[in-house]
């Protein structure tokens, strides 16, 4: 008669609900270069030169606020589903 008793207890018992830890989510490595410093542009007479200089800057400066401003969707993305 003692064990019919303790079956449902035992059983009740699997039905409590255990905290769960949550663990914020990694940064994709991507995420987690720096941006390339920007070229002095040298010494010279020649225009052509210096706008070579200005158009590699201008690129890498594009491809560096691509990169933040996907780090900062993913990290507000990232935030909103850890808050829920």
């Amino acid at each position: 008669m003692k064990l019919l008793l303790l079956i449902p207890a035992v059983l009740l018992t699997g039905c409590i609900s255990m905290p769960v830890k949550q663990k914020f989510p990694d940064v994709p490595k991507e995420l987690l270069n720096s941006c390339p410093d920007l070229k002095q542009a040298e010494q010279t007479e020649e225009f052509s030169n210096v706008l070579k200089t200005i158009t590699e800057n201008y690129s890498k400066y594009h491809e560096c606020k691509i990169t933040v401003d996907t780090w900062i969707e993913w990290y507000k993305l990232q935030k909103e589903v850890y808050n829920k």
